[in-house]
């Protein structure tokens, strides 16, 4: 379907927001495989060219989108005053942003190269900068939480411990190919990062 009329139409920020809005909505009614550019310049009213001038293909388009409409990871500390019911809400909420997202979505996104040289590049960066990423900053203020409760002494966790429990996520996600579980949380705190607390502190 064509722009919209002569002197209503649509330019600059106010069509790209259109764009964007059309391949969320696309996105969350037909997946990731069913959707193409043209669908969502049907949707948007207006045509492909218009979106192939922005975005060179579907990837870009949709990760645009997803960057514009997917909820922001809560910056929320929980503190319930245990440890574990902590460590499993924290990462509970960080995942609610992938199960939105979906696992046909997230298959199709990691199967585009273009995706995994964006994850590779960011990769040292991710490294490089890991005391002030935002997920560990999380982490540290809910160990430093349970330090004041006598839980744990900080002073023996080293950074890669710290970020363990997230590292095991991202792995599950990126060879599973999908949102990680509530279980798999549950067992990620309870079976791995508690008792390893636990051993650091002897």
């Amino acid at each position: 379907m064509n722009e919209q009329k002569k002197g209503t139409r649509r330019r600059g920020e106010i069509l790209e927001d259109a764009i964007l809005l059309a391949a969320w909505e696309e996105l969350s009614e037909t997946g990731y495989t069913n959707m193409t550019m043209e669908s969502v310049a049907m949707r948007a009213r207006t045509n492909k060219a218009v979106l192939y001038r922005r975005w060179n293909n579907k990837t870009e388009l949709v990760m645009a989108a997803l960057r514009k409409h997917l909820p922001k990871i809560k910056n929320d500390i929980p503190n319930t005053g245990d440890l574990r019911s902590d460590l499993y809400a924290y990462l509970h909420g960080l995942m609610e942003p992938l199960k939105l997202i979906g696992t046909q979505t997230i298959r199709g996104l990691l199967m585009e190269p273009m995706v995994w040289r964006i994850i590779i590049s960011s990769m040292p960066q991710v490294i490089e900068k890991r005391s002030e990423n935002k997920l560990m900053t999380g982490m540290m203020e809910i160990l430093k939480n349970a330090e004041l409760r006598g839980e744990i002494k900080l002073e023996k966790l080293t950074p890669r411990i710290i970020s363990l429990p997230w590292a095991i996520i991202q792995y599950e996600v990126i060879t599973k190919l999908e949102p990680i579980s509530d279980e798999a949380i549950a067992e990620i705190v309870d079976d791995i990062f508690i008792p390893l607390l636990r051993a650091t502190q002897q």
